[in-house]
């Protein structure tokens, strides 16, 4: 989520491309994970600043850092001033601007994410408990040390229990820089949001959000009831019980790992480790957080789902380990990471060709084909996103992490959820508003990552200081609707790419984010669309995506990654035009 800057633009001679590797290389552990500096001489010079929440890991920090910065600079490129929060691997913050900023309290622009459900239940108790917490950390936050070595730098997390079964999560960080009394006044700034099941309040020197689930790491060492155990239990009809056969031992997999010494990354319910069996197959460890309740019934869905698919575009679930507060998943090894490590570094993008791109979008289509229609069960995924495709070694796809996935029934079509779950800009309109999944939900999210693909950019919202808001999906729109389409394509790739192809592709793209579900092909059909390019194919509508405006966004259900930008002044996309083909 980001920052706005005025009507002037930088100079030409402006860079702001050193900034990345700048505040990777100073954000460091033992300086309080906080770094400000500046780049450039006058008139040129650029201030910047880039900071962690205390508690980071070095590597996690580091991936923030520069995905958030690079973000920026590719949405934001000539803005006098733009700023970051970003919240994944963890939470933190980016910031640039033509005038010094060390120091001032900033209260706008301000940002505002909330729920749109609203606590129906012990409502008084539950605001008496809320607000009790947020005052609490507000008066912890804004009275820590405020040096930049310090370790608490105007940040705390905490957590209140409302039921035996339900706690409330909150997370506050002001930026070092800034007084105790100027933290506080900006924590306490914003009025919104009362009695909603979560929310997120942004502004260019504070951060506070919370939710009801374990939204970051920040809280596995913190403990107010015991997690819940994790017996064997049925997870849609199927059971752990069921797969006992593919369990391992806890030393078998200590050994093949080395005790856990070989590092892959860091999923979003635990960490991911490279081990080899004791037949020799190489394999990839994924240990969950043992403090996750989160984690707990993904680890138990992710078991059931995975072990009874078996396709050359699913990754392969060898086995796992239960025991104690140990859950482990036993993958095969994938070489080559996943797809945004390629897709969206500036400096990998040219990795992946044309090709090789299509071949990506067809196998993830096969995949999901496989899930939807042809596996012995009807699975929805409900998480497809560019993480959680992971590229063999001779870069083929393959769809991974099922623990957000439902199992349906022979002749059920949809469901809803009072959950939300999933990436906030791969959700359809429906999900997001209405907990409606269906096929069709994973149809939307293809539809996204195949922008993603053709584009090599990720689908955040960007903002605007003329109020407007734009994403991918409506960017894509404008260009086809302009009868320019071919603008999407990544540089990288753009002068030795088949053009019939990727028109194709982005054609198929829009049509999969229509706004109706049916409206929407499914995965057998843009099989066809893909593999047949005879297949005449219809005309694509405004796509469906619910857009907040600028003061009051509304991001409905809470399990979701908050990433988002500001800067200054840029034309929106108008999604209601009536839809043309390209010319």
């Amino acid at each position: 989520m980001g920052g706005v800057g005025g009507v002037e633009k930088l100079g030409r001679d402006t860079n702001l491309r050193p900034i990345p590797s700048l505040l990777t290389s100073n954000v460091k552990a033992e300086d309080g994970f906080f770094y400000n500096g500046s780049i450039g001489q006058e008139p040129d010079r650029v201030y910047t600043a880039g900071m962690c929440i205390p508690g980071s890991t070095s590597d996690d920090c580091s991936v923030c850092i520069k995905t958030s910065s690079d973000r920026l600079i590719k949405n934001c490129p000539k803005e006098v001033q733009a700023y970051s929060w970003t919240s994944e691997p963890t939470l933190c913050f980016v910031r640039y601007s033509k005038s010094s900023f060390l120091g001032s309290a900033d209260l706008d622009p301000l940002e505002l994410v909330y729920n749109t459900r609203d606590i129906n239940s012990n409502v008084s108790e539950f605001t008496a408990i809320w607000e009790g917490l947020a005052a609490r950390m507000i008066a912890a936050a804004s009275t820590t040390k405020s040096t930049p070595s310090s370790s608490k730098n105007h940040y705390i997390a905490d957590v209140a229990a409302l039921t035996p079964f339900q706690n409330i999560y909150a997370l506050m960080q002001c930026t070092p820089d800034i007084s105790s009394r100027d933290c506080e006044n900006c924590l306490r700034h914003p009025s919104c949001c009362g009695q909603k099941q979560g929310g997120v309040i942004m502004m260019p020197n504070c951060f506070f959000r919370w939710d009801l689930y374990a939204f970051s790491k920040a809280f596995d060492n913190i403990t107010v009831s015991s997690p819940p155990s994790l017996q064997p239990s049925s997870v849609n009809g199927a059971g752990i019980s069921n797969v006992r056969s593919l369990q391992f031992d806890f030393k078998v997999i200590e050994v093949a790992t080395d005790r856990f010494g070989n590092k892959l990354g860091q999923g979003g319910f635990g960490e991911v480790f490279k081990g080899t069996l004791p037949n020799g197959t190489e394999v990839a460890v994924k240990r969950l957080s043992k403090t996750s309740a989160q984690g707990a019934q993904e680890f138990k869905n992710e078991v059931v789902v995975v072990a009874k698919l078996q396709h050359r575009n699913l990754v392969k679930l060898h086995g796992f380990c239960l025991e104690g507060e140990e859950k482990i998943l036993v993958y095969e090894f994938v070489p080559n990471k996943s797809l945004d490590y390629f897709l969206f570094d500036p400096t990998k993008q040219g990795q992946l060709d044309w090709t090789q791109r299509y071949n990506i979008i067809g196998g993830i289509t096969r995949g999901i084909l496989y899930l939807h229609h042809d596996s012995r069960l009807t699975i929805i995924h409900r998480d497809l996103k560019a993480s959680n495709i992971l590229l063999d070694a001779d870069m083929n796809p393959k769809i991974a992490d099922f623990g957000m996935a439902r199992i349906f029934g022979m002749d059920q079509t949809g469901d809803n959820t009072n959950r939300i779950v999933g990436t906030r800009g791969y959700m359809p309109p429906e999900y997001v508003l209405q907990g409606l999944f269906s096929m069709k939900s994973d149809v939307y999210s293809f539809g996204v990552l195949v922008l993603e693909i053709i584009s090599g950019r990720q689908n955040i919202f960007v903002h605007h200081s003329d109020t407007t808001v734009e994403n991918l999906v409506t960017y894509a729109w404008r260009l086809w609707r302009d009868g320019t389409p071919l603008e999407l394509v990544d540089s990288t790739i753009s002068k030795n790419c088949q053009i019939e192809e990727v028109t194709r592709c982005i054609h198929i793209a829009l049509l999969c984010v229509q706004r109706d579900p049916a409206d929407r092909p499914d995965l057998s059909t843009i099989n066809l669309m893909i593999t047949r390019s005879s297949l005449n194919l219809p005309r694509p509508q405004p796509p469906g995506f619910f857009f907040p405006n600028r003061r009051n966004q509304e991001q409905d259900g809470s399990e979701s990654s908050y990433s988002t930008i500001r800067c200054s002044s840029q034309t929106i996309i108008d999604v209601t035009i009536t839809d043309l083909e390209p010319r």
